[in-house]
């Protein structure tokens, strides 16, 4: 399943190709062809991508036992948010996108799906696996369910707490410095969880870093606005990566492996979409995509 991947080499190359029709035939040649097709506008093949992984996470769902299917469950439920932050926007009247197709790796996803207005998505959220958001505003439900999502995957795949502590932590420095939700009760208990009440709280980036935990302020190292985040965000892929290298190459099957050959997967289909960015704008250069494909943590 780790072979289904372009890699850091196949990544240059796409966005090296001269434009987005270049670069999305070429990756219609590869594993991601499952769902590229020839002709895609950006959009639609950056969601493909992901569409690309979802399947391929599908697919190691039928092979592991049950207690696989509900490691491969959490590390999918960052695609259901996706879903529902759609549904929303659906709610809203807006035209969106087709679902992604979860089959019974979803956690929720079809009593989401069902809710007909922002009460009923709130009361089914709460009956679930998901939590009470605590509110019923887009971005009070999507924040709850981010920071809901790190605390599930610690309980349910210890060797992910880094990363979860430290998606934590970039999630709540673009709080306090970018977008400034209004964080539910539920929210900050989830975000509590992981980094701890203090950092939970904070309403300013120096106290953010300042309170947050060991296996969470790796995440913001470097980091003295919100203009830094994306770097930040690089470097946290790159952890993610390197950890999971090593979990692959464990010399006994079991969950970490599953964790570890998912969020290689993961990374490639994040790294392949920012290939894609770049092939399709004219004024930028493969160079562009540096941040991406090097190793942020050396």
């Amino acid at each position: 399943m780790t072979r289904r991947r372009l890699g850091r080499v196949g990544a240059r190359s796409l966005a090296a190709e001269p434009t987005l029709d270049s670069a999305v035939a070429l990756l219609v040649g590869t594993p991601y062809g499952h769902d590229v097709r020839p002709g895609m506008t950006l959009a639609r093949a950056q969601r493909a991508v992901y569409e690309a992984l979802v399947w391929n996470v599908r697919v190691l769902g039928g092979w592991v036992p049950r207690q696989g299917a509900d490691l491969l469950r959490v590390l999918l439920a960052a695609v259901e948010i996706a879903n529902v932050t759609d549904h929303l926007r659906r709610l809203r009247g807006e035209e969106v996108a087709a679902p992604y197709r979860l089959g019974s790796l979803a956690t929720a996803w079809p009593r989401l799906a069902a809710a007909g207005d922002t009460a009923a998505l709130r009361g089914a959220l709460a009956t679930s696996a998901w939590g009470d958001p605590g509110g019923e505003s887009a971005d009070e439900i999507v924040w709850a369910m981010r920071l809901s999502l790190a605390d599930r995957a610690i309980a349910v795949a210890p060797p992910a707490t880094a990363w979860a502590a430290g998606a934590v932590a970039l999630l709540l420095a673009r709080g306090v410095t970018l977008e400034h939700p209004a964080l539910t009760a539920g929210a900050r208990l989830s975000a509590a969880r992981v980094v701890g009440p203090a950092a939970a709280s904070a309403t300013s980036l120096p106290g953010l870093a300042g309170a947050l935990p060991a296996a969470a302020s790796w995440a913001l190292a470097g980091v003295s606005g919100g203009t830094d985040l994306w770097r930040a965000e690089c470097r946290w892929w790159a952890r993610v990566e390197a950890d999971a290298f090593a979990l692959t190459r464990s010399p006994r099957a079991g969950p970490a492996v599953v964790l570890g050959a998912v969020a290689l997967l993961a990374v490639d289909a994040w790294r392949v979409r920012a290939a894609l960015e770049v092939a399709a704008r004219a004024d930028a250069s493969p160079d562009a995509l540096d941040p991406v494909v090097t190793d942020a943590l050396a």
